[in-house]
C-alpha cells in the first residue's frame, strides 16, 4: 500500500501545516480533507475578521487557537463593532465573541466611542497589543476616555498602536499617569498618528516617556518647527534617552512628513528655519541609547554639520541596523579617502536620506564604501547626486542591495534613475522611481570629474567648475573598476568585456568602456511609481521597465491639482501597458492626493468624473485578483467618492477577488460590480480612512442599509472556490 502525507502522525502534519503562514494557501488545505480542515482551524494564528458586523452571530467558532485578532475590517466599514445597548439586551452576543476567540492577546478593532474599547477590554482582559482604528472626529469626552477602560481592565498590555487613530494628544499623557502600573509595562508604543495637524509637544513627549521607562519602541509624531509653542529641542530629545534607555527602535516624524506631500525637486534643500537640535545635543542622544537597532529623526527644519554626530552614533549603537533622516545637512563630508560621518555606521541594512542639500555623488559612493551591507537604500530630495554617483554606488552594493527609492531628486528622472540601477537590474527585488519624463536628460551622466594623465580622477568637491579640485585616487580605482571591469556576473565578481551589439554602454570602437547587463529585471516583485497628474504612465516600459517577468504588485500614486489642468490629449492615463506584466496580480492605485471639482466645475474645467475615466481606462486590460483604488477628491467639500465612470471601468475588471476603495460610492455604481458576473470577486469594501470620515451620510451614498444591500446581492452569487 502507498504511503501517504495522512500517515503522518498527527503531531509532525500539525507542525507542518503550522509552519505554513499564506492564508490562502491555508485555505487550500483546509479543502483538501476533513482532517486538513480540522487540524488547519486548529493552527490558525492570526484571523482577519470580515462581514457584516450584524451576522455576530454567524461568526466561525472553529478557530480557537486564534491570538491575534483583526475585527477593524467589519462592514459598514467604521461603525461601532458593538454598542453599550446591545451589549446590555443581547448579551450573548458580546460572549459569543469570547466563546469563538478565546485564546486572543493581540486585537484590532475601530472604536468610535470610548463604549466599543469598554466592551472589547472586558471581553479579552489578558490583552498584550492592542491597535485602535478610528477616522471619525472625536467624541465629545473627558480627556482619556478612550484609554482608561483599557488601562483598567488590560493589566498585562505590552504595545499600544494608535498610528490610524484620531484622538487629541492631550489624551494619552494623563492616562498613563492615571494607570502607573500599566504604563511602567509598555514596550512598544506607536504614536505616528497621520491625521494630526501638530503632533505630540516636547512637555507630552517628556510625561509619557516618564511614565513607561520599560518602552523598547516609541514611535511618535512630533513637531520640531521652533515657529510653534511647545515645539520639540534638544531637550525633549535627551528626556527620551533619559527616560527610556532600554529603547531599540526610535522615531520621531514632524507631522509634515506625514502628509507624505511630494516636494519641489528645484529647491534648494535648505528650509527657512534651523531646527533647534544642536551636534552636542545629538551625541548625547545616542550615547544615551546603547540598544538603539532602528531611528528614524524626519525633522523637516535643517540639521547642520551633522557629520561628527553621526560618527558617534555608529560607534555607541552598534546594533543599529535602520537609519532614516530628513533634513540633515553635512552627513559626510567626502573628502579625502578616509571614511566620516554615515559612512561609519557600518552595521547599516536600511539607510533612507530625504533633503540633504549638500549630498553629492562622492557621498553616495562613501556610504557604498562604509556602508557595505545595505539591502535597502532611500534617497528623496537630493538635487546634487546624479546617475554618475548612483551607479557606482550600485556597483559598490551589488551583492546586498535589493531595495531602492529614489524620489523628487532633480538629476534623477525614471530614465535615468532606471540607467543608474543597471549594475544591480538583475538582483533588485523592490523599486520605487518617480514617473518624470524628460526629453534631454543628458544631466545624468555628469562626470564625477575628469581623469588626468596618471589615470587619477581629479574631483570637483562642490559640483560647480570654480577650480576647487582634489586627487583621490581611491576614487579612481572604483571609476576605473566600474568602467573598464564591466560585466557583473551572477555570482557579483566582475571581469573585462569588450563593448558588442549595443548592450549598455560600450563605445562601440573595442575599447571596452562601457558595461554590459542583461535588460531584464528578474527578481523585481514590487514596483512603486509617483506621477504627477496630466502625465502618462505610457512612456514606463520603453525607458527601461519593458521585461519584468516576475513582478507581482504595484503601487502608483498620482499627485497633483487637477484643477489647474486642461484636458488630456491622450484618452487614458496608461494602465493598459502595465499588461505586459503578465504576473501582475495586486495594484494600488492612489488618487487620493489629486484634488479636482467633484461637484461643480466651472465653463472651461473638467470634474473628477472625466479625470477618474482618464486615470482607469484600460484597468481592465490587467489581470488583476486585489485591488485598492483611492478617488481623487474635493477637498473643499471633504468628498471622496467614485464616480459613475469610475464604476463602470472597475466593473470590467473579471479577474479581480478583493476590492477596496478608500472612499464612499453610491449604492447603484456598487451594484455595478455585482451586475457584470464577476464570480470571482468576493470581498469588496468601502473604507473611508481619511480624515475627517464622513460622520453622517445624507446623500444617496452608501449608508449601513444600502451597504447591506449590496454585501446581500454580492453573497447570492455562486462562489467558484
Amino acid at each position: 500500500m502507498a504511503t501517504t502525507i495522512n500517515d503522518l502522525p498527527e503531531v509532525i502534519l500539525s507542525a507542518i501545516i503550522t509552519l505554513v503562514s499564506d492564508t490562502r494557501t491555508r485555505n487550500s488545505l483546509s479543502l483538501v480533507c476533513k482532517k486538513f480542515r480540522s487540524m488547519e482551524r486548529a493552527t490558525r494564528a492570526s484571523l482577519k475578521l470580515r462581514g457584516n458586523a450584524r451576522d455576530l452571530h454567524r461568526i466561525p467558532i472553529c478557530f480557537t487557537a486564534v491570538d491575534q485578532l483583526d475585527l477593524s475590517l467589519l462592514s459598514p466599514w467604521g461603525h461601532s463593532l458593538l454598542s453599550p445597548s446591545a451589549a446590555n439586551t443581547d448579551p450573548l452576543l458580546a460572549q459569543r465573541l469570547r466563546d469563538a476567540f478565546p485564546s486572543v492577546t493581540s486585537l484590532t478593532v475601530y472604536s468610535r466611542s470610548p463604549s466599543t474599547v469598554q466592551i472589547v477590554s472586558r471581553l479579552w482582559p489578558g490583552l498584550r497589543r492592542f491597535k485602535l482604528v478610528r477616522w471619525h472626529q472625536r467624541p465629545h469626552s473627558p480627556l482619556g476616555a478612550d484609554f482608561d477602560p483599557l488601562f483598567r481592565e488590560c493589566q498585562s498590555l505590552l504595545e499600544l498602536d494608535l498610528s490610524e487613530f484620531y484622538y487629541w494628544t492631550e489624551d494619552l499623557p494623563p492616562a498613563l499617569e492615571a494607570h502607573p502600573g500599566v504604563a511602567r509595562s509598555l514596550t512598544k508604543l506607536n504614536l505616528l498618528t497621520k491625521s494630526f495637524t501638530e503632533g505630540f509637544k516636547a512637555n507630552e513627549i517628556k510625561s509619557i516617556t516618564a511614565a513607561c521607562p520599560k518602552l523598547q519602541h516609541l514611535l511618535v509624531a512630533c513637531m520640531f518647527d521652533p515657529r510653534y509653542i511647545g515645539f520639540v529641542s534638544e531637550e525633549a530629545l535627551l528626556s527620551i534617552s533619559a527616560n527610556c534607555p532600554e529603547l531599540r527602535v526610535v522615531h520621531l516624524v514632524d507631522t509634515t512628513s506625514l502628509a507624505n506631500a511630494r516636494g519641489d525637486p528645484n529647491d534648494n534643500g535648505f528650509t527657512a528655519e534651523d531646527a533647534r537640535v544642536g551636534r552636542a545635543a545629538l551625541v548625547d542622544f545616542f550615547s544615551g541609547l546603547p540598544l538603539l537597532e532602528e531611528l528614524v529623526l524626519d525633522v523637516c527644519n535643517n540639521v547642520r554639520d551633522s557629520g561628527l554626530a553621526l560618527e558617534v552614533l555608529g560607534s555607541k549603537c552598534p546594533r543599529l541596523r535602520l537609519l532614516k533622516l530628513g533634513q540633515f545637512h553635512g552627513i559626510c563630508s567626502a573628502i579625502g579617502s578616509e571614511l566620516d560621518g554615515i559612512a561609519l555606521c557600518a552595521g547599516l541594512e536600511s539607510l533612507s536620506i530625504k533633503n540633504s542639500a549638500d549630498l553629492t555623488d562622492m557621498g553616495l559612493i562613501e556610504i557604498a564604501r562604509g556602508c557595505c551591507r545595505l539591502a535597502k537604500f532611500e534617497v528623496i530630495g537630493c538635487k546634487r547626486i546624479t546617475v554618475k554617483g548612483l551607479r557606482t554606488m550600485a556597483c559598490l552594493l551589488r551583492k546586498t542591495l535589493v531595495d531602492v527609492g529614489i524620489s523628487c531628486c532633480k538629476n534623477l528622472d525614471a530614465a535615468a534613475s532606471l540607467r543608474a540601477l543597471e549594475p544591480i537590474r538583475d538582483r533588485i527585488q523592490r523599486l520605487h522611481i518617480d514617473c518624470v519624463w524628460e526629453k534631454d536628460d543628458s544631466h545624468g551622466f555628469d562626470d564625477l570629474g575628469q581623469v588626468n594623465a596618471h589615470g587619477v580622477i581629479a574631483l570637483n568637491r562642490n559640483g560647480d567648475d570654480d577650480g576647487d579640485y582634489m586627487d583621490l585616487n581611491w576614487a579612481a580605482e572604483y571609476e576605473i573598476r566600474s568602467s573598464k571591469k564591466c560585466k557583473l556576473g551572477m555570482d557579483g565578481e566582475c571581469s573585462y568585456m569588450p563593448p558588442s551589439n549595443g548592450h549598455g554602454y560600450g563605445d562601440g570602437n573595442g575599447s571596452g568602456n562601457g558595461f554590459w547587463y542583461d535588460e531584464t529585471w528578474e527578481r523585481l516583485h514590487y514596483l512603486s511609481l509617483w506621477v504627477g497628474v496630466g502625465e502618462l504612465l505610457t512612456p514606463l516600459p520603453s525607458v527601461g521597465l519593458n521585461d519584468c517577468p516576475n513582478l507581482e504588485e504595484i503601487h502608483i500614486r498620482v499627485e497633483g491639482d487637477c484643477r489647474f489642468n486642461h484636458r488630456p490629449t491622450q484618452r487614458e492615463f496608461g494602465l493598459s501597458c502595465l499588461a505586459g506584466y503578465l504576473r501582475l496580480s495586486k495594484m494600488k492605485l492612489d488618487c487620493g492626493d489629486t484634488v479636482g471639482y467633484a461637484l461643480t466645475a466651472p465653463a472651461g474645467q473638467m470634474d473628477l468624473n472625466v479625470w477618474e475615466r482618464f486615470f482607469l481606462n484600460g484597468i481592465g486590460s490587467l489581470s488583476l485578483s486585489e485591488l485598492d483604488y483611492w478617488p481623487p477628491q474635493d477637498r473643499d467639500v471633504n468628498q471622496r467618492s467614485l464616480s459613475l465612470p469610475a464604476a463602470g471601468l472597475l466593473a470590467e475588471c473579471d479577474t479581480l477577488r478583493k476590492l477596496f476603495i478608500h472612499g464612499t460610492a453610491h449604492e447603484h455604481f456598487m451594484m455595478f460590480l455585482v451586475r457584470n458576473n464577476n464570480l470571482n470577486l468576493r470581498d469588496v469594501q468601502l473604507r473611508e480612512d481619511y480624515y475627517p470620515a464622513p460622520e453622517n451620510e445624507m446623500s444617496t451614498e452608501m449608508r449601513v442599509d444600502s451597504c447591506c444591500r449590496f454585501e446581500d446581492a454580492l453573497n447570492r452569487r455562486p462562489i467558484l472556490d
